[in-house]
C-alpha cells in the first residue's frame, strides 16, 4: 500500500526489532489514515525538495515495540502507556548520513524552514550534524512548532533543550 507517490506502508512499518522478537507492528486504519496525512504534509515535501531516496530508520511503533525499544511513554495506575508519535503513525526519524547529500542537518534545516511541523529534533550528534532527525505532524492539524536537541547528560539519561536555546 502506497501512503504517497513515494512512501509505501511497510516502509513506514518495518522494524528489525520487531522482526528479531516477534512484536507485531501492524497499524490500525486509524494509524494508517494518520500516516497518510504524515506523508503528504512531511515525507513527500522532503522527497521532492531533494530529489532523492529518503530512508526511514523508525517510523510507525506498536505499543509493544514502542515498550521493548524504550520509547516515550508513562505509567498510569500501573499501566504503560505509549506517549511516542510514532505509536500514532505521526513520526518518523530520518537518517541520511550513510549517503550523498542531503545530509542530516540539511533536512534538518529544510524541515524546520519548510514545513509546518509538530515537533522536530536534532538528535545527538554534534553542533554540525545530528547523529538523526526526528519529525513528527499531528493528524489532528495542531501543531506546535516545537524545536528541540537530544542530548546525554552525565548519568547517560537522555534531555532535551529547545533548539538554539540553554537547558
Amino acid at each position: 500500500m502506497k501512503l504517497s507517490k513515494n512512501l509505501s506502508l511497510s516502509e513506514m512499518t518495518k522494524s528489525q526489532t520487531a522482526s528479531r522478537r516477534g512484536i507485531d507492528n501492524s497499524p490500525t486504519p486509524e494509524h494508517i489514515e494518520s500516516m497518510k496525512i504524515f506523508a503528504e504534509k512531511i515525507f513527500q515535501p522532503i522527497r521532492d525538495h531533494f530529489g532523492v531516496s529518503i530512508s526511514i530508520s523508525s517510523g510507525y511503533r506498536s505499543k509493544s515495540l514502542n515498550k521493548a525499544i524504550g520509547g516515550a511513554h508513562k505509567v498510569v495506575d500501573g499501566e504503560y502507556v505509549a506517549t511516542s508519535q510514532h505509536c500514532k503513525g505521526e513520526a518518523i526519524d530520518i537518517d541520511r548520513d550513510y549517503a550523498n547529500a542531503p545530509n542530516n542537518s540539511q533536512v534538518f534545516h529544510y524541515i524546520k524552514d519548510n514545513l509546518d511541523f509538530d515537533q522536530l529534533i536534532w538528535e545527538f550528534g554534534n553542533e554540525e550534524n545530528p547523529s538523526w532527525v526526528h519529525v513528527s505532524y499531528d493528524a489532528d492539524g495542531d501543531q506546535r512548532g516545537q524545536i528541540l536537541v537530544a542530548y546525554k547528560n552525565k548519568s547517560g539519561k537522555t534531555k532535551y533543550k529547545v533548539y538554539g536555546g540553554e537547558d
